[in-house]
């Protein structure tokens, strides 16, 4: 399928626009599950001043649906109508180390920045080695993982506005609450500043060792996944919830529980989007039949329906 082509209307509304706009992208390709219908406008802005222009230009009608490398990410099979934004590494990609604080734009991938402070003797920043996404997807869901938060390192954050002002947001301004951030979600981040501790850096290597290690052998890493698909319930583990249901291994279509974790979801090489969902519907519906507990999404799930 495809939407009305809104491009040149829009080009011809923001004649100082330096970034790209495209019609009826593809979106599959750009998320981790390689599934889901194309946006009506992919729009990669040059920088924060192009996004912020461009914004401020767009018709308030229009939504606007910011994603990173996709890799928490179900697009629905009928595509994204209005604007999917995504930032270019090129644009928002830069991170540095100074002393005990690392800054990152947040087209940076989580890893990349655990990198950056290992290589300048930062600890604390551990954790993100081992997480599958960038920066701005680790803002806006206080992405965590072995025993780290990012609640617990950032000290503030930029962010673009729905209408295109440019603002900043400290620690308490985020609103961290688990697997979530309190930031008006028009907000779209830009870059973000950490404060960790100088440490030794054999042990921070050593750290990010574990870390990689827990992944490789707890999680189906190799497979087409989007990550933890569930948010852990309290004083409760989502895997352990969906194998109690038996679940592990269960399928709708070409979509399948994992075997080895049963929290992750996989694309056998034939799913559709609908295929992914409903299986994460169906185990929701199961394992609030079995325990009482009522799973809620990780995975953040945008588009219509085929």
């Amino acid at each position: 399928m495809s939407f009305p082509d809104i491009t040149a209307a829009l080009k011809a509304d923001m004649p100082e626009l330096r970034g790209r706009l495209a019609a009826n992208q593809e979106m599959a390709p750009l998320t981790w599950f390689r599934v889901g219908g194309p946006a009506q406008v992919l729009f990669t802005p040059a920088d924060e001043d192009d996004l912020a222009y461009f914004l401020a230009r767009l018709p308030q009608d229009i939504a606007v649906y910011p994603v990173g490398v996709g890799s928490n990410l179900i697009v629905r099979d009928g595509g994204v109508p209005g604007v999917v934004i995504r930032l270019s590494p090129r644009g928002f990609g830069e991170t540095t180390a100074q002393g005990d604080t690392v800054h990152a734009g947040t087209a940076a991938l989580d890893k990349r920045v655990a990198e950056v402070a290992a290589s300048a003797n930062i600890a604390g920043l551990e954790f993100y080695f081992g997480i599958p996404g960038s920066i701005g997807g680790a803002l806006r869901m206080n992405a965590g993982a072995n025993g780290g938060e990012t609640k617990d390192m950032l000290v503030e954050a930029t962010g673009v506005t729905r209408k295109g002002e440019k603002r900043v947001f400290s620690n308490a301004d985020m609103k961290f609450v688990y697997r979530n951030s309190g930031v008006e979600e028009g907000v779209i981040f830009t870059s973000a500043r950490f404060r960790g501790r100088v440490a030794d850096p054999q042990s921070i290597r050593a750290r990010m060792n574990e870390v990689q290690q827990h992944r490789e052998t707890a999680q189906p890493i190799r497979e087409k996944t989007g990550g933890s698909t569930f948010k852990n319930p309290p004083g409760h583990s989502a895997w352990k919830l969906i194998d109690a249901a038996g679940l592990r291994g269960f399928r709708v279509g070409g979509a399948q529980v994992s075997e080895m974790h049963c929290n992750f979801l996989i694309n056998t090489g034939n799913a559709s989007g609908d295929d992914i969902e409903t299986l994460g519907e169906t185990i929701r519906t199961r394992v609030k039949q079995n325990s009482g507990i009522e799973l809620q999404w990780e995975i953040k799930r945008i588009g219509t329906a085929a």
